[in-house]
């Protein structure tokens, strides 16, 4: 993983640090003010021996008192140090309780012995060490070996008395809460690599590309009012979503698929959004000057006929079963290079109709005559017809919604479609988030620049798209009667109808 994506994994579980950073400083202050405050004192004392009076006797006493000095700190949290203390200052503990509040430690190279004491009182501690310190200098000097006078060789006196503490030495406030806050931030930044690394959806290009081994070439951002205009690029031209089309056309022309130019459209599942991808790549085709004829294949759910506004009463399916020419039912559309060949009626074998040799007299002359053969084709997991179709034509596009397909599903559908010896020219990234870190154009490569905006208000798209009904040119006798064709275009389809009567 790059750096960009552990920025991406932050921010897009930014919710999730916030609280769980919060939760930490909280827990820390908790902590904090839930603790009784507890006061330290410290007493010094210095260990001598009384003995010498030459260097070299001074010497070797000091060495000695250095020797004996970690006995002494030892000393000190033993019951014959701490019960005159108690006994002195009337405090109802035991000695095993008072042995928990002080502690000793000596100084290395050093005859300086520092009593500490940790209380609840202030004073209370600065007058335990002050009593420790006077206990152990009594009780020292009766275990040592008394010299030959009688008198003992150690000596410890008192060189630093306790005082008060003015402030507490625990809870420590600014030392939890920075505890808390690393603790909290720490489980966070967990959480989010972790929420990530289970996350079973596609969510990015690249991890689109990493499951199907194909290029991205191109992604739709995602629009609240798809619904309400399928046909984008014709409704809405200047909008970004319509922008994306026509980058997505773009790409396509850089595909080498060997000379050929038909696609078969499809998904992994449904609603992905792969109709309306193939009805606005087919206009944005058209409207670059392309020759465009759009297949209508999904013979199960078909939607082209109904987005588009033409008769679907006869379509494909009666071409395929010789009911009747293509040149009857391909219908011009928009007053554009593009024509549409609708799903007609369902049949009850759509699999066989797809892999038969009619499909693939129609496509070989479909590609002589178009510049680009778009075919709409169901989704591969619920069936396999797009994987039939897909090996007539020079490859399949694959449409893949962001954060909605799961990479098993990805998966799954790519092996679906290339074990029969179909090829995944490549896949489209559709309603790709427009807000946030996994929005269009962040970290996909797909960026397709500044400055565009909603050209047209709502009541303008709203004429536009009656305009285009009536643009379409086509004129319905009845609804079970085959559509008559207008003037515009009538030329191009006499061309593809003398074609295929005499392939």
């Amino acid at each position: 993983m790059e750096l960009s994506d552990y920025v991406r994994i932050l921010r897009k579980n930014w919710p999730a640090l916030v609280v769980l950073t919060a939760l930490g400083a909280g827990t820390g202050l908790g902590y904090t003010f839930t603790r009784s405050p507890i006061f330290e004192s410290s007493s010094t004392i210095f260990v001598s021996t009384q003995a010498g009076s030459s260097a070299a006797e001074l010497q070797q006493g000091s060495s000695f008192t250095q020797a004996r000095i970690n006995t002494y700190v030892g000393l000190v949290d033993t019951p014959l140090v701490l019960n005159p203390v108690i006994e002195d200052l009337g405090l109802s503990m035991s000695p095993e309780r008072l042995a928990t509040e002080v502690s000793a430690s000596a100084t290395l190279n050093s005859t300086l012995l520092t009593i500490e004491v940790s209380d609840q009182n202030a004073d209370r501690a600065a007058e335990i060490a002050n009593a420790v310190a006077s206990s152990l200098s009594t009780v020292v000097p009766r275990l040592e070996p008394e010299a030959t006078d009688g008198s003992s060789p150690v000596q410890l006196s008192l060189v630093r008395e306790a005082q008060p503490a003015l402030a507490p030495s625990s809870p420590n406030l600014p030392l939890n809460l920075a505890i808390g806050l690393a603790i909290g931030l720490g489980a966070g930044i967990t959480f989010s690599m972790l929420r990530t690394r289970l996350d079973n959806r596609v969510r990015t290009a690249r991890d689109a590309e990493t499951i199907t081994g194909a290029p991205g070439i191109g992604a739709i951002a995602f629009d609240a009012k798809a619904t309400e205009r399928p046909l984008i690029v014709h409704a809405d031209p200047l909008s970004p979503r319509a922008e994306s089309f026509r980058a997505l056309r773009t790409n396509l022309q850089f595909l080498d698929m060997g000379g050929r130019a038909s696609f078969v459209i499809t998904s992994s599942i449904p609603s992905e959004g792969k109709s309306t991808t193939t009805i606005n790549l087919a206009i944005a085709l058209a409207d670059a000057g392309k020759r465009v004829a759009l297949l209508d294949a999904d013979l199960r759910k078909p939607k082209v006929a109904e987005y588009l506004g033409v008769e679907g009463g006869a379509g494909l399916t009666d071409v395929l079963i010789g009911r009747a020419n293509v040149n009857e039912v391909m219908l011009p559309w928009g007053g554009r290079s593009l024509y549409v060949l609708p799903a007609g009626k369902i049949p009850p074998n759509p699999s066989e109709l797809l892999g038969s040799k009619a499909m693939d007299k129609l496509l070989s002359m479909l590609e002589r005559e178009f510049d680009v053969v778009l075919c709409d084709a169901p989704p591969l997991l619920p069936v396999t017809d797009a994987a039939i179709l897909a090996r007539g034509t020079s490859g399949a596009l694959m449409v893949v919604s962001a954060g909605r397909t799961t990479k098993h599903q990805l998966r799954a559908a790519t092996e679906a479609l290339t074990t029969p010896g179909a090829k995944l020219a490549g896949f489209v990234m559709s309603m790709v988030p427009t807000r946030g870190p996994d929005s269009y154009g962040y970290g996909n490569g797909y960026g397709y620049g500044y400055g565009y905006g909603y050209g047209l208000s709502e009541e303008s798209s709203g004429a536009r798209e009656g305009e285009s009904r009536r643009e379409v040119g086509v004129r319905r006798t009845s609804k079970a009667g085959p559509a008559v064709p207008s003037e515009p275009g009538s030329s191009m389809r006499r061309a593809s109808r003398e074609a295929y009567n005499g392939d």
